[in-house]
């Protein structure tokens, strides 16, 4: 069925927006909820004439869009739940209870709007949460975890201390390599016959230059 949407519809389109649907989604839902009106001459008709005034309605919410992203994307939002030691949490952190603990801030999102990372968070920690908003605009915010008593937190801590701890330990128990007496003397043996070598050569090539001379003062 043809319709003409009296106003947004997530995942449908904007008001004006002529859609194809299905029937039973036409008369059964938009058409009774007044979200839409069917397609016709006369329904086209009234549209086209609010034509502008939709147009400046669509740029009034790209604006509030972009400001609520901006003021989403400063935010840091932290919540707090049961857990056990092990950071695992006796529940879980959906949208419905990111969409609540906006709502606590003075944001108002449609629980649908907000994207989890696989649907719900189980464990404390930090998360990075998607909001849709108008027209393909989207904010990342971040989202802390955290257990009601710090028990996991404090918990979690101490086996990482241990863990370091464990590390240095067996870092200051392995065997130091000591120098090998023999091979640095032989080291040194091929050093001083090097050396010793070059003087040999060096001595060798003064000497038959002075040869050379007397020879030629002889002549």
């Amino acid at each position: 069925m043809k319709i003409i949407l009296n106003e947004d519809v997530y995942n449908l389109g904007e008001e004006g927006d002529v859609c194809e649907v299905a029937n039973g989604y036409a008369r059964n839902y938009l058409l009774p909820q007044n979200l839409a009106v069917a397609f016709n001459k006369q329904n086209s008709s009234v549209f086209e004439h609010k034509k502008e005034a939709i147009a400046k309605r669509k740029e009034e919410k790209r604006v509030t869009a972009q400001g609520l992203r901006d003021q989403l994307e400063n935010l840091s939002l932290t919540i707090k739940m049961p857990a056990g030691e092990t950071g695992k949490l006796f529940g879980s952190v959906n949208s419905a209870v990111v969409a609540e603990a906006l709502e606590k801030k003075g944001i108002i999102i449609e629980r649908k709007k907000i994207d989890v990372p696989s649907i719900s968070m189980k464990t404390i920690g930090k998360f990075s949460v998607i909001i849709k908003l108008y027209s393909g605009e989207t904010a990342k915010i971040e989202v802390v975890v955290e257990s009601i008593d710090g028990k996991a937190e404090a918990a979690l801590a101490r086996k990482q201390d241990s863990v370091k701890s464990k590390s240095q330990r067996a870092v200051a128990l392995e065997p130091q390599v000591e120098p090998n007496a023999e091979v640095e003397a032989e080291v040194e043996a091929d050093v001083e016959a090097d050396v010793e070598a070059d003087v040999e050569v060096k001595a060798k090539v003064e000497e038959s230059e002075v040869e050379s001379v007397v020879d030629e003062t002889e002549e």
